[in-house]
């Protein structure tokens, strides 16, 4: 039987983070994953400067990552057809940026696996069982594992949850999402676009470049009673005929490979976070911690995996249930409080009047355009403002991640 001090089931953003966190803290770390790295993950690929301040400090070099492509300005369209340009700061870091996922998280290992964990990918956890002191897990090809912890990143069916009876039947997200990558786009694609198209509210499309004219391009709706996603493929075909889109993608543009359909999670507030008495928690997707206004979820997977770390590092291998404790609370106090402002803004958007008037009052000043950007690519929390206790000096004016002299570590798309 293999030992461990934590188990962290997935390698995702939010496992390899949990995972390099524990192991830089001095714990024995055995990661596994039924998949082989590097592996294709549905996703807008986008980084928020929230995702991007986690993977700066856990160890993530942008020169790791091939397809990097940073993004100087976002570019979002309303229902009534009026184009605003949103600037993120320049000269200070990066504030936002691009990042197929197959590259960013077998480049994640890497770091996990530098800073000491045993990564075992191609090996799926087959069951689970817990009692006061461990969890055991089966291993396809290792056996058994037993641990103090384990960490629960394996997304949002997550067979963990399932394993240990803290499954919740019949869940299919709170978002679909598609998405196709593109090649011999035009040079209007070299920008980041979101398209708040009237039948998709409060849902988008969006175009997010990548090196060498291709672009991650896709939409999302939210799941609602009454609207059909059984024909996600066919909407698919009519967003991308339609004459804006087109103008963005430019005359030639062409699919690169087949088009992916996922769902998303998005209710980390109403989740069970722990299970075992303490012993399992979950992150990530496996806590349904995606932003409920955007369906981004790669820095709200960085965050859970960091804090579930924390928790059971301060903790100890005898207070499982003081590290759910303090995990739970973490996460009420911090990413439940955003999401439930995002819950809120979001039921605005549902009607074209509403998208509508927040595109127009968002981009009415240089002043607002500027923090618009900021707070859409969570610069800062979104309930900041809400949440007195998370208030620090420069806190609406950080640095970006990776500041250098020159102010950025990449391809910079869109000069000022």
């Amino acid at each position: 039987m293999l030992r461990a001090d934590v188990a962290v089931v997935g390698g995702g953003p939010a496992g390899a983070a949990a995972a390099i966190t524990l192991a830089r803290a001095g714990r024995d770390v055995v990661l596994v994953d039924r998949a082989t790295f590097p592996r294709d993950k549905c996703c807008g690929d986008g980084l928020t400067t929230g995702a991007l301040r986690h993977l700066e400090a856990l160890g993530l070099r942008p020169e790791s990552i091939p397809s990097w492509t940073e993004v100087a300005d976002v570019w979002v369209r309303s229902p009534s057809g009026r184009t605003v340009a949103f600037p993120l700061p320049r000269g200070a870091g990066i504030y936002a940026a691009v990042a197929p996922r197959v590259e960013l998280d077998a480049a994640l290992l890497d770091v996990a696996r530098a800073a000491g964990v045993k990564v075992h990918d191609g090996h799926a956890m087959t069951a689970a069982s817990a009692d006061r002191d461990g969890v055991t897990l089966d291993v396809d090809g290792l056996g058994q594992l037993r641990s103090w912890y384990a960490i629960g990143a394996d997304g949002m069916w997550s067979p963990l949850r399932k394993a240990l009876g803290a499954d919740e039947p019949g869940y299919l997200g709170e978002w679909h999402a598609f998405r196709q990558y593109f090649k011999h786009t035009g040079p209007l694609a070299r920008r980041l676009w979101v398209w708040f198209e009237p039948d998709l509210l409060p849902g988008y499309a969006w175009s997010f470049p990548l090196p060498d004219g291709r672009a991650n391009v896709g939409y999302g709706i939210q799941r609602q009673a009454g609207r059909p996603t059984k024909t996600m493929k066919e909407q698919w075909l009519d967003v991308l005929g339609r004459p804006h889109i087109r103008d963005v993608l430019g005359p030639v543009a062409e699919p690169e490979a087949t088009h992916k359909a996922w769902p998303i999670p998005a209710r980390v507030q109403r989740t069970q976070l722990a299970a075992a008495g303490g012993r399992a928690l979950f992150v990530g997707d496996a806590a349904r911690a995606s932003d409920p206004m955007t369906g981004e979820g790669i820095g709200q997977a960085l965050a859970t995996g960091i804090d579930a770390a924390e928790a059971v590092i301060t903790a100890g291998a005898l207070a499982p249930t003081w590290a759910a404790a303090h995990y739970e609370a973490t996460v009420r106090r911090g990413l439940a409080v955003d999401n439930r402002l995002a819950d809120i803004l979001t039921r605005g958007l549902r009607h074209r009047r509403g998208a509508r008037g927040a595109v127009r009052i968002a981009g009415a000043t240089d002043w607002t355009r500027r923090h618009f950007a900021r707070w859409l690519f969570e610069d800062y929390p979104r309930a900041m403002l809400a949440t007195p206790a998370r208030w620090h000096a420069h806190m609406l004016s950080g640095p970006g991640a990776y500041r250098t002299d020159s102010g950025g570590a990449g391809r910079d798309l869109e000069p000022a």
